[in-house]
């Protein structure tokens, strides 16, 4: 039978800091529709090279078997053997849905990464299956504590492998912001104001997705709640990645200064770059205020560089997204995105052309007139703009070296 005749079964991946609360919601899941097949992964072993896969359905147990990897790596277990086992069930149970439990530091981009590029006996992996919702569960309980924690996975002993330096916070705003749905799951130890602020917590980290409660205290409409989370269609591959959006014309925040629970969500944008050096020293408070801060940005410095920010957990990180399109010649624009040329096109300066900063930060009790003045002192002065870029490229940079482009870089 060829390929594109035979019915894709549909993938809801279950994504997660708190195993417990995303299991419960896959079990829930299961009691409406008992052939429906879950996956999990424990990867305590992966720096062995080790992981332990569990197949089953509501009523049975289909494998429980252990693979070893090349590498003990998180992309080397999507490749050989989370991605791999979608197919095989895919064959072995063609009328069967499947939910996948993604282990809890585990982020949902990067299996979304993995689909975009892994092949699995010579055919992409969406050509057996069709990846339907990314799902978050977030624990109404934890979300703010883990949100605002300065720990390393290894504080914890979670790290996925020996070069595995992300922090909790970072983990756990990455699975918020890459979800279609995100299921807010309240437990005994959560008032309803705690619950309440924290679902205005994650309505200001991704208003772009759906939002559901689950009050675990409560009887629970199993029926409902998988209506709500299976079979919604709700994922769209074409999306860039959080880091991306901006420049793909995508929203990044919604401005709601305005103090709801005490949460705050502020929208910064300018054209004109940030002085270096004031970036620079601006970076610690700009990261100790808020729970969460993203998007791009440049600097006089280094004005052929679009640069990834991203803060949680009182760190900073801040990477190349490449080059502006101003940079470039123009017969090499082909090479981004439709969406990024539109992008470009409708905002294009007659100075900057498409170089423009556009950040959101998220937090508690943030005053957002004073963080706006902080990122607004960081702004080359009008006396800075007139200088010229001969001047600015004479400014002591703190990050030079550190956004390295490369000739094949779009």
């Amino acid at each position: 039978m060829p390929q594109h005749s035979r019915r894709r079964p549909a993938v809801t991946v279950l994504a997660g800091f708190h195993p417990d609360a995303t299991a419960a919601v896959a079990r829930l899941l299961q009691l409406v529709d008992p052939r429906l097949v879950s996956v999990s992964h424990d990867i305590s072993r992966m720096s062995e090279g080790v992981v332990r896969r569990v197949v089953r359905t509501a009523t049975e147990v289909i494998e429980d078997a252990t693979a070893t990897l090349v590498h003990g790596c998180v992309s080397c277990t999507l490749r050989e053997d989370v991605l791999p086992t979608l197919v095989r069930l895919s064959r072995q149970r063609p009328d069967c849905d499947i939910v996948l439990l993604l282990p809890r530091v585990v982020e949902p981009e990067a299996v979304a990464g993995a689909c975009a590029h892994c092949v699995v006996d010579g055919q992409p992996v969406t050509e057996a299956v069709r990846f339907d919702s990314y799902v978050t569960v977030v624990d109404a309980g934890h979300v703010i504590e883990d949100l605002g924690s300065a720990d390393d996975l290894r504080h914890r002993e979670l790290h996925a492998a020996e070069e595995d330096h992300r922090s909790v916070a970072d983990v756990v705003a990455r699975q918020i912001e890459f979800a279609d749905t995100v299921l807010l799951w309240g437990g005994a130890r959560v008032d309803g104001y705690e619950l309440t602020r924290a679902a205005v917590l994650l309505q200001r980290l991704a208003p772009w997705a759906t939002h559901l409660a689950v009050d675990a205290n409560r009887r629970v409409d199993c029926t409902d709640l998988a209506r709500r989370l299976r079979h919604t269609g709700r994922h769209n591959p074409r999306v860039p990645g959080m880091l991306g959006r901006a420049m793909e014309g995508y929203p990044i925040a919604a401005h709601s200064p305005e103090p709801d629970c005490g949460v705050v969500s502020v929208l910064f944008e300018a054209r004109r770059p940030f002085h270096p050096g004031r970036l620079h020293d601006a970076l610690g408070t700009l990261a100790t205020e808020t729970l969460r801060g993203r998007g791009q940005l440049w600097i006089a410095s280094q004005p052929d560089t679009a640069i990834a920010y991203e803060s949680a957990g009182g760190g900073v990180g801040m990477g190349t997204l490449g080059y502006w399109l101003a940079a470039l010649p123009a017969e090499r624009w082909s090479q981004a995105s439709p969406e990024r040329r539109m992008t470009a096109d409708f905002g294009w300066h007659p100075d900057f052309g498409d170089r423009r900063t556009a950040l959101a930060f998220v937090g508690l009790d943030l005053a957002a007139d004073t963080l706006t003045e902080i990122l607004h002192n960081c702004l080359l002065t009008d006396h800075e703009i007139a200088a010229g870029r001969g001047d600015w490229a004479a400014f002591a940079d703190p990050f030079a070296g550190c956004f390295p482009l490369t000739d094949n870089e779009d």
